[in-house]
Formats: structure tokens, sequence, C-alpha cells
């Protein structure tokens, strides 16, 4: 069987049971919602800027989790998107851009 109907079946058995669909695939960490509802997301750089005046602004693809810096090639530019603080984005579990753009 592939991968995802083994997860399917388990996901419909622990239903039927009343057991929790994922237990055995690790725990809850509540710390990461935490940090995740701590994003705010801003529609100009500025307001992103005096909400965090002394972190970077960094624009991210709420899409994908990756964040571009200030001259990157997708700063600003993504479809779906906002700006934000780089530690909030970083809190969140957000990255930055690995290719330079």
């Amino acid at each position: 069987m592939r991968l995802f109907q083994l997860v399917a079946l388990s996901v419909l058995a622990a239903s039927l049971s009343g057991a929790p669909a994922f237990a055995g695939f690790g725990t809850f960490d509540a710390s990461i919602v935490a940090a995740a509802s701590q994003l705010h997301l801003f529609q100009t750089e500025a307001a992103a800027q005096a909400h965090c005046p002394r972190d970077d602004v960094v624009w991210l693809n709420t899409n994908t989790g990756i964040y571009h810096e200030k001259g990157m090639r997708w700063y600003g530019r993504a479809k779906h998107g906002a700006f934000v603080c780089r530690k909030e984005a970083d809190a969140a579990g957000d990255r930055d851009s690995r290719n330079g753009q």
C-alpha cells in the first residue's frame, strides 16, 4: 500500500474508535502555535517597521513560509505575502530564502 493510503486508513480507524488520529506521529507542541499566533502581517513596509522599530522587516511569502530581505528579487513581490518582523517570522517557524532571491 502507498503511504497516503495507510495514513487514510489509520485516520479512519482512529475516528471510528474515538482515539486521536495521529497519536503515534508525535505530540502537540502548544509553543509552536503560540509563536505562530504572534506573527503580525502588514500591507506596508512602514507599518511593519513601526511595529518592530528595532528589527528588520522582511517580506514573507505566506504560502511557503519563506521570507525575503530588502534588496532581494522577491521582496514585496510574491503573490501571496506580507511584510513582517524577522524575529516574529523566525519564532513562527518561517525561514530566510536560501538562494538569495
